[in-house]
């Protein structure tokens, strides 16, 4: 379960541009895909349709074969875990925000979810622990670590389909190394599709496509587009010589 398929997909935000031009490709379920491109490119296009916050101009969008205007919002949404770079915080506990990908969750539940993902470190060493409140857009915590229990309130929903969206930026370099292990649990059995600028997050994937002009330029492992000395090999290759 959770095969993706974009069969033949056209889109435009408004008439005339499109930002999206014939573009068909299948992801099997398990599978773990990397969009890059340039800024504006439509990596976040190919997300925003595959979650249907937008509807195709022509071709389908299908998860396991099936259309995904054929089935309700609701069916669609709760099969996905998407994560954003600016998380949400709610007004309560930390284990509150965490439970909220799964109400019933037990406590066990939850913290393993966050040491799964790098977030019990921090979380144990507050003086209420899980039982710490935070305020609405979780103003007494940093950005890291506001992102780590978002992390972990996605793994907790346990979707088949899970997007990550430049949603390690907001984490610095030494916490990201941190919750790379924790990355890769959560992508483990899960079709994934991760939009990453810092290109070291994604070499691990199983393919990378790189998005530009309407379509995919290339598609491969990391070791086959550096080994292609394409578009894909001059954006990487540029990103480690600017770091």
């Amino acid at each position: 379960m959770g095969e993706v398929e974009f069969d033949d997909v056209t889109f435009s935000y408004e008439e005339g541009k499109e930002v999206l031009s014939h573009v068909s490709f299948k992801v099997k379920p398990g599978e773990n895909v990397a969009l890059v491109g340039p800024t504006g490119a439509g990596k976040s296009t190919i997300v925003n349709l595959i979650s249907r916050f937008y509807d195709v101009n022509s071709g389908a969008v299908k998860i396991d074969g099936k259309a995904v205007d054929e089935v309700t919002l609701h069916s669609l949404r709760s099969q996905m875990g998407i994560m954003l770079q600016d998380s949400f915080i709610f007004s309560g506990t930390i284990a509150d925000n965490i439970r909220y990908g799964k109400l019933d969750a037990t406590e066990e539940e939850i913290v393993n979810a966050a040491k799964t993902v790098c977030a019990d470190p921090f979380i144990s060493q507050m003086e209420e622990g899980y039982n710490t409140p935070v305020k609405e857009r979780g103003s007494t915590l940093s950005q890291g670590q506001r992102q780590l229990i978002s992390f972990a309130r996605t793994l907790i929903s346990d979707p088949k389909i899970l997007v990550l969206d430049e949603a390690t930026s907001s984490i610095d370099v030494q916490t990201e190394k941190a919750l790379t292990q924790g990355i890769q649990a959560m992508l483990k059995g899960r079709t994934s599709f991760i939009i990453a600028h810092r290109l070291s997050t994604i070499r691990n994937c199983d393919r990378i496509l790189y998005i530009d002009h309407g379509g995919i330029v290339e598609q491969g492992s990391h070791d086959e587009l550096m080994a292609l000395q394409g578009a894909y090999y001059h954006l990487y290759t540029s990103q480690k010589e600017a770091m």
